[in-house]
């Protein structure tokens, strides 16, 4: 098992903000500012934690985003508001696998996923293998 905290303001970038411009009649994707400054704070954070060596068995991956606590919101609250959940784990998972977490993010075969206001903002993150079970009656 793995599990650690970053201390952080957590991205609320996404990787669905990406941007597209057409070249030549073809559409070319880039990264806005906002979102390459995200994913190189994830990475500079994240490749603190990785294992030596990358992951290649069935994972669950739990996190929890921390918000910083603001307006009329308490500490352990819900939050309720965009960022999506899943709009947060996709760039949180490319960051892990090019930081070489696992050897591909399909290995990630079950997630738990919080979004909380809290007073210690950041991002917890544990990863366990999962064990294979096998069953003879299926």
């Amino acid at each position: 098992m793995i599990a650690f905290f970053m201390a952080m303001d957590p991205p609320t970038v996404t990787h669905q903000e990406k941007q597209v411009h057409v070249v030549n009649g073809k559409p070319v994707f880039y990264e806005p500012a906002g979102l390459m400054s995200a994913r190189k704070k994830l990475r500079a954070y994240l490749s603190q934690h990785r294992p030596k060596t990358k992951l290649d068995a069935p994972l669950e991956l739990t996190v929890k985003w921390c918000f910083p606590v603001a307006g009329k919101h308490k500490n352990g609250e819900y939050r309720i508001t965009k960022p999506d959940t899943d709009n947060l784990q996709k760039l949180l998972k490319d960051c892990m696998t090019d930081v070489g977490f696992w050897t591909d993010d399909a290995r990630v075969c079950r997630e738990v996923v919080e979004k909380f206001w809290s007073e210690m903002p950041g991002i917890y993150i544990r990863i366990e293998e999962l064990q294979i079970t096998v069953n003879a009656t299926a």
